[in-house]
């Protein structure tokens, strides 16, 4: 088994995840990258590491990611779940297809690759997980209905993994980003922002590096908000 340290990302061919894999890679960690445009298997190749094209909502394609991960490097350190979008609708307007599809983007995204790393982390006797939220799970806005109800989802559910896995040295903690510059800017956004500007996808991959660091060792079942203050309320 290799000593080097081995981080997947998925949905990490573009914005927050490609920035995530970027800076891990940085730090040292082998990386694994799964998007579903083929970009993660471009941005692999560039980073030194092991990329596949395929979707987070396919159980065979991250199946076949961390046998593939496996197989190259023969341990899993690391897993970052980033995620597309979802559907967006007058809450009411949403038909049951999309609430279900909203579900398999923003939830069983990050517990599909859980149950697949979550055995191999046991058997290390470490891991960490990470996954991108939204600062809007806890005060959800209209503007994201399917993210925020199932984002509040995946709060509960980290909270439900950290208390079972902990003890075997496994955490989980979400990153819960507010206006990103992978996103479209608008002045209006950006005045909300008591820092009066977007984030950078640098700034969260940063965060997630330090989650993923031995400084965050005794960090778990956390949601961190890094939103420039702009849910500080809440």
């Amino acid at each position: 088994m290799s000593s080097e340290k081995v981080a997947i990302v998925t949905a990490g061919g573009s914005g927050m995840g490609a920035a995530a894999a970027r800076r891990l890679a940085a730090d040292g960690f082998k990386i694994a990258i799964l998007s579903s445009s083929g970009k993660g298997e471009a941005l692999a190749a560039e980073l030194g590491g092991y990329g596949m094209t395929g979707s987070n909502q396919s159980p065979d394609d991250l199946a076949h990611l961390v046998e593939g991960t496996m197989e190259r490097y023969g341990r899993i350190d690391v897993l970052v779940n980033s995620a597309g979008h979802g559907p967006r609708a007058q809450i009411l307007d949403i038909t049951d297809e999309q609430w279900a599809t909203g579900m398999d983007v923003y939830l069983l995204n990050v517990i599909r690759p859980t149950r697949l790393v979550t055995p191999i982390m046991q058997s290390q006797k470490s891991g960490t997980i990470i996954n991108i939220s939204t600062a809007w799970a806890f005060e959800p806005t209209s503007m994201f209905p399917t993210s925020a109800v199932f984002r509040a989802g995946l709060a509960s559910f980290t909270k439900i993994f950290a208390d079972t896995y902990a003890g075997e040295n496994i955490r989980m903690n979400n990153v819960l980003p507010g206006w990103i510059d992978s996103l479209p800017a608008t002045e209006e956004r950006r005045d909300g922002v008591p820092m009066k500007r977007y984030g950078t996808s640098e700034e969260i991959a940063a965060t997630i590096a330090f989650l993923a660091s031995d400084g965050a060792a005794y960090i778990t079942g956390q949601n961190l908000k890094v939103d420039g203050g702009l849910t500080r309320h809440v």
